[in-house]
């Protein structure tokens, strides 16, 4: 694996001698991993295949659903279930253990959202997602109703209870987010201003004011898209030339190079230290040396 160390921390993160494995390919813009750890696999979006897959260690490659509404962001809830940012079909939505799909939100106040872009579910079973216009104007990946109903681009939150609240509403693209490993922060990235900010979150799940955590360096093909974080509070985020790591306090501890433009990523597999990162056409992985943060409920940890 390529890394460039901006600061000896990252040694502890990254090994070189680590292999960058490429597991699947012929994807044309894969996005939204996410790893099931009950049935030990990765789940990924193809947004403009208009496609969700599977990919299981031994078995590749299989088709979840199609057609998926050009999904993009993808998070299991505590209950194992997949839960979607629907892109172009401009709803979150959940698909229950029998297949069944059940819509979660579509409007706010009466009125239809934007795009659904990346999601994560809080602790307490509330569900986060940021809703830019990408799906109005962006080819391949384009809304049936291209019509703007709302006047921001935001970060919602459905509380457990089905209220829906718009808790940030003054980014320009919102794009990947992602919690601190106990919650009292939220990470939101900023594709077009290339930027992350970060919110103070309160126990009710509200957010506080936001401040500019970190701006992304390089020339490099990347922008910032997907976020995670690791159980060090590390946060790992797109950006130019492939995967930023950056410490809690806003320091570049350095970058993993990707030989190709990232779209997101996930921590996986039995111990959560796989990083499994997906670009336009082909999915890798790496193995790390700090576990990321568990997803899919409190047994997953």
């Amino acid at each position: 694996m390529d890394v460039e160390f901006r600061h000896p921390r990252m040694r502890d993160i990254a090994d070189v001698t680590a292999p960058l494995v490429q597991i699947a390919r012929g994807t044309t813009f894969a996005e939204g991993p996410v790893w099931d750890w009950r049935n030990r696999r990765l789940y990924f979006t193809d947004i403009i295949e208009d496609r969700i897959w599977q990919w299981t260690p031994g078995i590749g490659m299989e088709e979840v659903i199609h057609p998926s509404g050009h999904a993009d962001g993808m998070t299991i809830d505590h209950e194992g279930r997949l839960v979607v940012a629907g892109w172009a079909s401009r709803s979150v939505w959940r698909r229950e253990a029998d297949g069944s799909i059940v819509p979660l939100a579509t409007h706010y106040q009466g009125t239809k959202i934007n795009t659904p872009n990346d999601i994560v579910v809080h602790s307490s079973g509330a569900i986060y997602w940021t809703d830019g216009d990408g799906a109005f104007y962006i080819p391949g990946m384009e809304s049936d109703d291209l019509q703007r109903y709302l006047d921001f681009n935001a970060v919602f939150r459905l509380s457990p209870g089905g209220e829906l609240t718009p808790v940030i509403t003054d980014f320009v693209f919102p794009n990947g987010l992602t919690f601190s490993p106990d919650e009292t922060r939220l990470y939101v990235n900023d594709t077009r201003q290339s930027l992350v900010r970060v919110f103070d979150v309160s126990a009710d799940g509200s957010i506080g004011d936001g401040r500019i955590f970190y701006e992304l360096q390089g020339e490099e093909v990347g922008h910032a898209d997907g976020m995670k974080v690791d159980i060090e509070g590390n946060l790992y985020c797109t950006g130019p030339a492939g995967v930023h790591v950056i410490a809690p306090d806003g320091t570049l501890l350095g970058r993993l190079k990707i030989p190709a433009e990232c779209t997101n990523l996930a921590f996986g597999d039995d111990d959560w230290r796989s990083l499994y990162i997906t670009t336009h056409h082909a999915i890798y992985r790496a193995r790390m040396l700090i576990p990321g943060i568990p997803v899919g409920g409190t047994d997953a940890r």
